[in-house]
């Protein structure tokens, strides 16, 4: 069975199945389309599905006319979970968030591999794309699929290949970013391989699902370290009356063993803030405290608190409180240029402090309507920005650099700025920078 699946794989006979249709997996069922293969979507959502089968995008970075292209034949999209038996590839893509305990949350994971499980069928290849701790493939996908009355390395096959998508980003598609791909059998790894080859341009095969695992978790933790440093260094910095910002742009022109990372009101996206502790949470199994890495989280978790500190030092030097104030939130996506409020510390900076009493708008172009998430459910629109918008708040929080803002009327028409993306450089009277 091997072998006929390869071979299906390799001359694009077979159909590939994605799960979860989000910033993940619409880009990984696009690309399946353009090089050939049918393609199945399938989401809990009813209206991703909709809006697919209809032409339309509901991710800002994908375009209607992409979606519109693909829609052919070889395209379709569906809740009916029962669906997976007519597919040759399962490549789940769907959250791995954290608990409020800041424990691994699997129930998205478990949940998809429930209703995947019974419409399983022999000759079928399974990839985990999710971020997600060591040893997750094969203590809780893999004995499901037995369960299912299949064979792992023989009747079915079993893959781990973290996402590496980064939305937003047009130096780096889903075919040029090259494809990490762990199997729990040589035979697994050789299907997996040959699932991931005709669509991404350079795949990266490794011994183990572990080691996939692995792989993942520390790329952003590697990123979410330097990130915390950085972010105590500016703190530090400005204790000292140091600009960070010019700091490291300074480092940054060392040619060798420097690597500048910039600083900010914290972490967001699905991975940083969260892929850490996916890690320290399994350590703890094996006895392992990881100290440094917490202490990255920990500090990163605590900038929001250091900008709001700001804003108040800041209102304060102008006779107002924070209670009854009215502020601006310049960007709640965790980014610059994407719709992507996941996990965003722009959102908890709103929150706090709409907590403290203060009157809280923002403006985001990319998310004109807030989007309701199980932490935060608010009704705002977002603001459109004009000279006497500006001028009738006691603040702005630059919070989300995008480069559709208009810095200079911002800079020429705000009461008082807090700027945590080091968007202007030099000294303003009237700009702090957190």
């Amino acid at each position: 069975m091997q072998n006929d699946l390869v071979k299906k794989l390799n001359d694009k006979s077979a159909v590939i199945g994605i799960v979860g249709l989000g910033y993940v997996g619409l880009p990984l069922m696009l690309r399946y389309h353009a090089v050939g293969y049918n393609v199945l979507g399938l989401d809990i959502d009813q209206g991703k599905v909709d809006a697919l089968l209809n032409g339309e995008s509901y991710i800002e970075h994908i375009s209607a006319d992409a979606i519109q292209s693909a829609n052919d034949d070889r395209w379709d999209a569906t809740t009916d979970f029962s669906r997976i038996k007519d597919v040759d590839a399962i490549i789940l893509c769907v959250p791995t968030p954290l608990t409020e305990y800041r424990e691994p949350d699997l129930s998205y994971v478990l949940d998809t591999m429930k209703a995947v499980q019974p419409h399983m069928r022999a000759d079928q290849v399974l990839s985990l794309e999710s971020t997600t701790y060591p040893g997750t493939t094969e203590e809780e996908l893999l004995p499901m699929i037995e369960e299912a009355g299949l064979k792992l390395g023989e009747t079915a096959f079993l893959v781990y290949s973290p996402e590496r998508e980064d939305p937003g980003n047009a130096n780096f598609t889903t075919n040029t970013i090259p494809k990490v791909v762990g199997g729990h059998t040589p035979a697994c790894l050789k299907v997996g391989t040959a699932l991931y080859q005709n669509a991404i341009d350079t795949i990266v095969p490794v011994s183990s699902t572990k080691v996939a695992e692995m792989t993942k978790l520390l790329e952003n933790i590697h990123r979410s370290v330097n990130i915390g440093l950085v972010n105590e260094m500016k703190i530090v910095a400005d204790r000292m009356g140091i600009d960070i910002f010019e700091v490291i742009d300074a480092a940054a022109t060392k040619p060798f063993g420097f690597t500048a990372y910039y600083p900010g009101p914290g972490l967001g996206g699905h991975c940083i803030p969260i892929d850490p502790f996916y890690l320290t949470w399994k350590a703890r199994q094996y006895g392992v405290h990881t100290k440094f890495i917490e202490l990255a989280g920990e500090l990163n978790a605590s900038m929001p608190d250091f900008v709001i500190s700001k804003l108040m030092h800041g209102l304060n030097d102008q006779g107002k409180p924070l209670k009854g104030s009215r502020i601006l939130i310049l960007g709640i996506a965790y980014k610059k240029n994407v719709d992507d409020e996941r996990e965003s510390p722009c959102i908890e900076i709103l929150d706090k402090l709409l907590k403290k009493g203060a009157n809280v708008d923002y403006s985001d172009p990319h998310i004109p309507q807030f989007k309701n998430m199980r932490k935060y459910d608010y009704d705002f629109k977002s603001v459109d920005l004009t000279i006497d918008a500006i001028k009738g708040y006691d603040a702005v929080v630059l919070a989300t650099d995008h480069d559709a803002f208009d810095y200079e009327m911002i800079k020429n028409n705000s009461n008082l700025i807090i700027d945590t993306r080091g968007k202007y450089r030099g000294d303003h009277g009237h700009i702090i920078k957190a």
